[in-house]
């Protein structure tokens, strides 16, 4: 956990404020303090510290005060703070999660804000869609993005494997993870175990003209669906094609600790935006690949998604102190220039002009990678249901039951399907 408050700039000297009744006025003026919270990393903490010392700066009436943590981390500590009554006045959503959190009332709606204070005006239209929650606006996307496999293009080229980046297959998976296992003498496998990737099993299920959910919120897959994604991670990882039970469960959800920054797996399934924070963390050379496909050219399974949005709590008493650093987050150029795309392709065509000349290499090929995307990508789904983030978790937990041995599979699958319809009941 890292605070971050801001630096306050005063101008004018206590001796013009004298006599002028100055002074009283200004202390007034400083009436916007405002808790912003965000999960990531240092090098995305330094980016968005450095837009609010930037914003600031032009308005000396507004503080922030922020505070990020690692993504497990994060969601504890923000349910928590809303239990308390002490939510944080701008948070970080993610699509898995401002359903919930704005049907339970907890998040300020924007619509009003719009034309004031919040300037949406050049956000482009998927993306304000993407931020809203029956019928309205919750969540200014912070970024274009969609899912991604990072890899360690250097490791791959130093052991004798390619990849095709934009055509790479399940049976490639396997069967040039065998060759990269072999060539490694098993010091690196090729992959991370995906089979606990909530992202990566909706793509794979996407392709096989299935989804996650339905539009109202119901399981879109069967209990024989799991079962078979399970059987395939099993086969993979029977033939060291992926990270070992023992390897995957080191990773708790903080990049420092995913295979593919420890060493020991030279693939992990994430989003585009993500490889520019990969690479601030490592100095081996990284490139970027679509998740696999079923069959040779599959098309459907990835969207363009946002990759993050910033939203409102509905308590905060400064609603429009709020909505004016978003605005200057999302549509100010030099705020753009700041955030690259680590957080994603920028949201609005200005932005994304003005750094294009600054991007380097591994930001111009994040987006390129979501402009190459287009040929083979589908619809964005519904939003998905209230306790999304749950199931996202129980994957993660019954795919580990699975590595180790805990459970076949075949009992597996119908397992998890009726848990999620468990937590689904619970907080339909």
């Amino acid at each position: 956990m890292a605070i971050h408050p801001t630096r306050r700039h005063f101008v004018a000297g206590a001796a013009a404020l004298l006599g002028s009744g100055a002074l009283l006025r200004a202390a007034l003026a400083q009436e916007a303090r405002l808790r912003l919270i965000f999960w990531g990393s240092q090098p995305r903490a330094d980016r968005t510290f450095g837009v609010s010392d930037l914003f600031t700066a032009d308005h000396p009436d507004i503080a922030i005060d922020g505070e990020f943590l690692s993504w497990p981390d994060y969601w504890p500590k923000l349910a928590t703070q809303t239990a308390g009554g002490n939510q944080p006045d701008i948070m970080q959503m993610d699509y898995r999660y401002i359903g919930e959190y704005a049907r339970r009332g907890t998040l300020l709606p924007l619509d009003d804000l719009a034309g004031g204070p919040l300037d949406i005006s050049g956000v482009d239209a998927d993306q304000l869609s993407n931020g809203s929650v029956d019928g309205k606006l919750y969540g200014i996307s912070l970024g274009v993005a969609t899912g991604a496999t990072v890899t360690n293009a250097q490791a791959l080229q130093a052991n004798g494997i390619e990849i095709n980046p934009m055509g790479m297959t399940y049976d490639d998976l396997l069967q040039q993870g065998q060759a990269f296992k072999a060539a490694t003498s098993g010091a690196m496998t090729l992959s991370s175990d995906g089979s606990g990737v909530e992202l990566l099993l909706e793509n794979w299920l996407r392709q096989r003209g299935k989804a996650l959910y339905t539009a109202d919120g119901q399981p879109a897959f069967t209990a024989a669906d799991i079962s078979e994604w399970f059987a395939l991670w099993a086969e993979i990882r029977d033939a060291g094609a992926c990270l070992s039970a023992e390897d995957q469960a080191l990773d708790t959800g903080k990049l420092e600790e995913t295979g593919l920054i420890r060493g020991k797996a030279a693939m992990n399934f994430t989003t585009s935006n993500q490889l520019v924070t990969y690479q601030a963390l490592t100095d081996q050379r990284l490139g970027i690949a679509i998740y696999p496909m079923i069959a040779p050219d599959t098309a459907g399974g990835h969207y363009r998604n946002s990759s993050q949005f910033f939203a409102i709590s509905a308590g905060t008493a400064a609603a429009d102190a709020a909505a004016s650093f978003i605005s200057f987050f999302v549509n100010s150029p030099e705020a753009g220039k700041i955030l690259g795309v680590e957080r994603g392709v920028p949201v609005t065509a200005a932005v994304r002009e003005a750094i294009a000349p600054s991007l380097d290499e591994q930001s111009a090929l994040a987006v390129k990678f979501v402009g190459d995307l287009a040929a083979i990508a589908g619809p964005v789904p519904p939003s998905p249901p209230a306790a999304a983030g749950e199931v996202e978790v129980a994957l993660k937990t019954k795919s580990q039951e699975v590595a180790f041995g805990a459970q076949s599979a075949a009992d597996a699958g119908p397992a998890f399907f009726d848990q999620v319809n468990d937590i689904l009941s619970r907080a339909g």
